[in-house]
């Protein structure tokens, strides 16, 4: 059998000035307080007030799951419940 020789093309320097996307090793920056639907984090934010909102959001409009806010300054959990039905 033939052996067949793979030429590989050459790369030029110039690419290197572009930016790359993130790898899944270098996480973004995070906020301190993390928005966590069913203890998996969907996103961080820098304020309380800010994480609270985001949760009463998800949590009126899909109030089966549990949704906390988790401080990674202090590592606390804080569960967010539902408001009540006003009647």
């Amino acid at each position: 059998m033939a052996s067949h020789q793979i030429k590989m093309p050459v790369k030029d320097e110039t690419d290197k000035d572009v930016d790359e996307a993130p790898s899944q090793r270098k996480q973004p920056e995070r906020g301190r307080y993390l928005l966590q639907v069913d203890r998996q984090t969907k996103s961080s934010y820098t304020t309380a007030e800010a994480a609270q909102a985001a949760a009463l959001v998800i949590k009126t409009s899909y109030p089966v799951v549990q949704v906390s806010i988790y401080d990674s300054v202090d590592y606390t959990h804080t569960l967010v419940e539902a408001p009540a039905a006003a009647s």
